[in-house]
This record gives C-alpha cells, sequence and structure tokens, in this order.
C-alpha cells in the first residue's frame, strides 16, 4: 500500500488556493476525461484553480498563475504485463504555471487559452509517466463555467519511456 502523503499535501494546496483573499479572482475547476497512452484509454480526473489575468507588458497577452491536482488511473495492458515501469500504478500530478490568453474580454478568441505548467508525480511510474517531473501543455477553451481541453503530459524525453499521457477534458468551474 503507498502512502497518502503526496495526496494529502496537495489537496493542502488546494485548499491554501481556495483560502486566497476574494480580491484575488480565482476560477475553481474540476475536469474530467480520457486519457490515451498510444492507444489505450483510461479516466483521468483534475481540479484546477486559476487566478486573476495580469497583463504582459503592452500586449494584447494576459497570463494567469495556474494550479492543478490529477488522478490519472493506471492501465490492465497484457502487452505491458512485464515491463519496468509497468502501466498499473495509478498516478496522482501535481502541477504549477501559467494560462495565457490573448484579447480583450469581448473578443470572440479570448475565451481559447494555452498552458504550460511543471508537475511532479505521485504514486508509482508508468510507461507514459515514467519521472517524478513531468510537463504539462494545455490547449483549450473556457467559457463562463464550462471548459473543453487537450492536455498532454510527459517528462520531455529527459527519462525513457517516455510515452507521454494525452487526455481530452470537461471542465465545470466556478469563479470565487
Amino acid at each position: 500500500m503507498r502512502s497518502s502523503r503526496p495526496v494529502l499535501g496537495a489537496l493542502a494546496v488546494l485548499a491554501l488556493a481556495a483560502s486566497l483573499p476574494a480580491a484575488a479572482q480565482t476560477h475553481i475547476e474540476v475536469q474530467g476525461g480520457r486519457s490515451y497512452m498510444n492507444s489505450y484509454g483510461t479516466n483521468a480526473f483534475f481540479a484546477e484553480a486559476v487566478f486573476s489575468p495580469q497583463p504582459m507588458g503592452q500586449s494584447r497577452f494576459t497570463w494567469s498563475p495556474d494550479v492543478s491536482i490529477g488522478y490519472i488511473k493506471g492501465r490492465d495492458i497484457g502487452r505491458y504485463a512485464d515491463s519496468h515501469p509497468g502501466v498499473t500504478d495509478n498516478i496522482w500530478v501535481g502541477a504549477a504555471g501559467a494560462r495565457l490568453h490573448y484579447g480583450s474580454a469581448g473578443d470572440w478568441y479570448q475565451p481559447f487559452f494555452f498552458s504550460f505548467q511543471v508537475a511532479g508525480t505521485a504514486g508509482g511510474r508508468t510507461q507514459a509517466l515514467s519521472s517524478g517531473y513531468e510537463f504539462v501543455s494545455t490547449l483549450g477553451w473556457q467559457y463562463k463555467n464550462v471548459s473543453f481541453q487537450v492536455r498532454h503530459i510527459s517528462n520531455g524525453s529527459f527519462k525513457e519511456p517516455n510515452r507521454g499521457e494525452t487526455m481530452a477534458l470537461v471542465g465545470i468551474g466556478f469563479d470565487i
């Protein structure tokens, strides 16, 4: 049985994020969907906090601090039964980075975003997530309380194997 300390630590970070002063606009979101390693799917869930947008100089870009915790369920695939690492571990991902938007609030394209996060993993190693550190790239669309996104998590080939996880997520959120 694995230690639950990483999970408790990640939940403490999210609780801290949720308790920040009301002056800071924060969007809290719960996301779920399917994650794929090669063509093998599994369930994935995330909780994410996106903080108030900040302008990037005089440009039309804004960035927002972005933190998340996620869970990717392990798989039972015979092809990888004797592999080390395998694919059966359930992986927890804790990540922090920035979400980027372009345009003003009324522009049709402003709800589109790109985010980049640096992540740590807990719960084991898999063919897809083989190191304790990973990079998270997300391309998505968020309109008020709903988001759709495609997310890829990988270690950038710093450690092999590096199959990565690519997922389609739907999110429901609210502003605090």
